[in-house]
């Protein structure tokens, strides 16, 4: 299989994609307190806070991706920091905000250089306000069985350059892990079959003229999704994700 376009490294081999679901009104709230309490606090256990963002899409819905080093170590950040001071401090703040917090997927890269890679600039600081820079869009593709080798090199091989020709560079695929839930107490969406990729853009504008070029593109709409959409249980599902202003994933 040709992966030559896809050119990054794996920061994380255990990647959460958490949508949290949240009161009318609160999202800033937490977002505050989040950026405030829960980033340093998270990352001196070992876990990697990876991006933080507003959906564009759903006004009462936050959205944010942290990942671990391996699974072992995900129980081991979790326990610590859940059973940690900042937590147990700042729960009884965070938890009301939060009409559901289980819309979780546990990912994994989907091929060996697909994972996300983050460049180590300093984060804004503590304290920052409004929206970091650009756009990232996460596409999820559903399907009824496990993601396959077929469908792997399908996406690498047929559609990763023509994502490209349009606009979207693919920066990370990656693919629900079936290993079971180390970490009870937080609850994973289990046996679902998923693979999600990620891509950044300028701006929202960028994005609208990427996907009006896809539209546009003989070879998009008469062959390649079509044979997409055959492969899939549903539609695929596209996050519009505005970056927070302390995210250190965005466009």
């Amino acid at each position: 299989m040709n992966q030559s376009y896809i050119l990054f490294e794996a920061y994380s081999p255990v990647v959460e994609l958490r949508q949290y679901t949240l009161h009318p009104g609160q999202r800033d709230v937490l977002i505050e307190l989040f950026e405030r309490e829960f980033i340093e606090s998270q990352e001196a256990t070992g876990i990697r806070v990876i991006g933080q963002f507003r959906d564009l899409d759903h006004p009462d819905r936050f959205v944010w991706l942290r990942g671990f080093a391996d699974l072992p170590a995900r129980a081991r950040a979790l326990q610590a920091f859940y059973g940690g001071p900042v937590w147990q401090a700042h729960r009884d703040a965070a938890n009301p905000t939060m009409i559901d917090s289980d819309n979780v997927l546990q990912l994994c890269p989907a091929y060996s250089v697909s994972g996300f890679q983050i460049q180590r600039a300093p984060r804004a600081a503590v304290g920052a306000t409004g929206s970091g820079p650009g756009l990232v869009v996460a596409t999820l593709y559903h399907f009824g069985a496990a993601v396959d080798k077929d469908f792997l090199a399908f996406f690498a091989d047929e559609m990763v350059p023509v994502l490209g020709k349009c606009g979207a560079a693919v920066s990370a695929a990656l693919v629900n892990d079936p290993s079971p839930n180390n970490f009870p107490a937080l609850p994973v969406r289990e046996g679902e079959h998923v693979f999600a990729w990620f891509a950044r853009f300028a701006h929202l504008q960028a994005f609208d003229r990427h996907r009006a070029a896809l539209a546009a593109l003989p070879d998009w709409c008469e062959r390649l999704e079509p044979a997409l959409r055959r492969r899939l249980a549903r539609p695929p599902e596209i996050l519009r994700l505005s970056p927070t202003a302390r995210s250190r994933l965005h466009g």
